[in-house]
């Protein structure tokens, strides 16, 4: 329905330092394309793909890409959300954008704007497991997803879902893995990454100065999980795997 995942978009006020934070995480930055008038930028683990823009917009969004996207709004308008914006037209690089019932921005393409890195080493976060949305109904979040073409994995009607330890609807497709928290757990969106030594990740990234969250969602273990911030504001959970 919505194409092919792109990127995760993210606004920026510095572009450089977000690069460069990214960089000593381990991403490597992707070439990009001349499609935007503003500064932008993007880096990837080989999975987890950040784009950056130093530009003003509802951000963060999940970004896809899909052909005659013009075309396509129609079918998308079919499925329950309203279009909030849309540029479409022989003389322009057509998109157009909608939030999801949980409020949450998504932005579909007509085309790639960077071009496909050749990468699939982790980077110093482990391995990228979700990007995780705070969602008050997770049965609205489900109908919605699910008319997208993403499968739900779970009904997210356990209090603890998975090896977690928090409630989650996790949701699948071919290039995303997707899932909903609870607001009460972390009222932001989570990059969730997992590692096999979790003690040893946190170790290397502290030594890179990285700056680690004080308090993390619902009194997690600090022994086993950690939350990074990054320059832009977006929350990075790492866990146990």
């Amino acid at each position: 329905m919505l194409g092919r995942f792109l990127e995760l978009s993210v606004a920026t006020d510095d572009i450089r330092a977000s690069v460069e934070f990214y960089e000593r995480l381990g991403f490597t930055q992707c070439v990009t394309s001349d499609v935007w008038s503003h500064p932008y930028g993007v880096l990837t683990d080989g999975r987890c793909v950040i784009g950056l823009h130093q530009y003003r917009f509802a951000s963060p969004s999940l970004t896809f890409v899909r052909a005659r996207v013009a075309r396509h709004i129609a079918a998308i308008e079919a499925t329950g959300v309203e279009i909030a914006f849309r540029r479409t037209g022989d003389e322009v690089f057509n998109e157009a954008g909608f939030r999801d019932p949980t409020g949450h921005m998504v932005t579909v393409l007509e085309a790639r704007t960077f071009s496909p890195c050749d990468r699939d080493q982790p980077s110093l976060c482990g391995e990228l497991a979700e990007y995780s949305l705070p969602a008050r109904d997770f049965a609205v979040a489900r109908r919605q997803w699910e008319a997208f073409g993403f499968v739900a994995l779970a009904d997210g009607s356990d209090a603890e879902s998975d090896d977690t330890p928090w409630r989650r609807l996790p949701l699948t497709s071919d290039h995303l893995n997707l899932a909903f928290h609870t607001p009460r757990f972390f009222a932001q969106p989570l990059l969730v990454f997992t590692a096999a030594d979790p003690a040893g990740r946190r170790a290397r990234l502290a030594a890179l100065d990285m700056p680690f969250a004080a308090d993390l969602p619902a009194a997690l273990d600090p022994g086993h999980y950690a939350l990074i911030e990054s320059p832009e504001g977006l929350a990075i959970l790492l866990a146990p795997g």
